[in-house]
């Protein structure tokens, strides 16, 4: 994928095939500690400790007549070559916490793309789902 933004639209669909109804975005910026956090939160179905762990593997998928999932391991690829990392939590039945974390400054990462508008983009196509979007400069 070619920014941020993009990988945001893939997991949050996920987040709505979870049926979720409220989903926050964060994308926090730290340039004193030189990370860039994507955190995206959900109150959907969550998955189990075993879906869990399998969820990074790019042959796996929950969806039915898919054989594979590439958008959580797609978004823990560019977490890694920017020196960073990719962590879940979940529990059935409480919804799902994404966290990316890129080093900011990293020649790798990829750029932020235009967030506002796939979150205006993500509003307009899903209004019976509450988004909140946070973008924090510390």
């Amino acid at each position: 994928m070619e920014d941020l933004s993009l990988h945001i639209l893939d997991i949050v669909e996920n987040s709505l095939r979870a049926n979720a109804k409220h989903i926050e975005i964060k994308l926090i910026q730290d340039e004193k500690k030189d990370r860039l956090t994507l955190e995206i939160i959900d109150d959907g179905e969550g998955m189990s400790e075993e879906t869990r762990k399998q969820s990074l593997n790019p042959f796996f998928t929950t969806r039915e007549g898919k054989k594979i999932g590439l958008g959580l391991s797609f978004l823990a690829q560019s977490a890694e070559e920017a020196g960073g990392k990719l962590e879940i939590e979940s529990m059935k039945g409480k919804g799902t916490k994404v966290t990316a974390e890129f080093t900011l400054s990293h020649i790798d990462r990829k750029p932020i793309g235009n967030i506002e508008e796939t979150v205006r983009c993500l509003k307009a196509t899903h209004p019976d789902v509450c988004f909140d979007f946070e973008s924090l400069n510390n």
